[in-house]
């Protein structure tokens, strides 16, 4: 496995690759890989035949400082797994060369409506962090496809967005969120639950798959607000602090309406200092 800095030598990479007739896919990350970011690597490489992987924290999308600076970087663990992978290039930006003049004076791409919503109500700009710097790599590596997880489904509702409001050559493929046996989604933020915490962990899975199977067995009859206000109650009592759960709109994360059948339930909670997201489809 290759490592690339710089976005020049990047391209040039990939414009050898592409006069072989060589299909290229990326799969963006910010490092701290668990099996989620790998299974990802793998239906890439089932799809294409180069999978470039980046690893690049990215401040623009982080609200909190602290935040940022405590996030983990495992660079050395991460580059034995994807080399354990058979990955072919792994792009490692500098920050500097990303954003030149400085996250202030950086153009800057944002989804409206979409942005704002769910996690962007709690993480004001969040997105617009998100956004600009896919749109970056997606510009830089020029890839035939691009893969995320479903985990981060709001996320990934708002790259498929951009990509089409944008006309960009790319497909973007979501794959299904990955679990532990135990059903917690898996997530680099897992890292900050306490032995305690990850046991309990779990309840917000829990609480969705309850909500999913009362809509199904409603019928059509269900209260989604009713039952939006029991969940988050439900969180609480089992001693998670929620910031919302939500019965949406798959389509567009519009509130739920008793005519609305593609649906997706959301949920966001703390539990110590790892927040947690998970969704599912009813």
């Amino acid at each position: 496995m290759d490592t690339i800095h710089a976005i020049p030598a990047l391209r040039e990479r990939i414009a050898g690759w592409r006069a072989r007739d060589e299909s290229i896919a990326l799969v963006p990350t910010m490092g701290n890989l668990h099996a989620g970011h790998l299974s990802l690597v793998e239906a890439a490489q089932s799809r294409a035949g180069r999978v470039v992987v980046s690893i690049f924290v990215n401040p623009m999308q982080f609200n909190d400082k602290d935040d940022f600076a405590a996030y983990p970087r495992t660079l050395e663990e991460d580059r034995r797994l994807l080399q354990d992978h058979n990955v072919d290039l792994l792009f490692l930006p500098e920050q500097a060369a990303l954003y030149p003049k400085g996250l202030g004076a950086t153009t800057r791409v944002e989804v409206p409506g979409l942005s704002g919503v769910l996690c962007g109500a709690f993480r004001p700009g969040h997105f617009v962090g998100v956004t600009t710097i896919v749109c970056m790599l997606l510009n830089i590596a020029q890839p035939e496809m691009a893969l995320f997880g479903e985990k981060d489904f709001q996320q990934l509702l708002l790259i498929k967005r951009m990509v089409r409001d944008l006309h960009l050559p790319v497909r973007i493929i979501g794959m299904p969120t990955m679990r532990e046996e135990d059903g917690l989604a898996m997530s680099s933020r897992n890292r900050y639950l306490t032995p305690e915490e990850r046991s309990r962990a779990p309840l917000l899975y829990q609480a969705l798959r309850r909500a999913r199977d009362i809509i199904r067995n409603s019928h059509g009859g269900c209260d989604f607000r009713a039952l939006e206000d029991d969940s988050m109650n439900l969180l609480r009592e089992d001693g998670l602090r929620p910031e919302y759960f939500s019965v949406r709109r798959a389509s567009d994360l519009a509130l739920a309406g008793p005519d609305d059948r593609d649906l997706v339930i959301l949920a966001a909670a703390w539990l110590g200092k790892a927040r947690l997201i998970d969704n599912l489809r009813a």
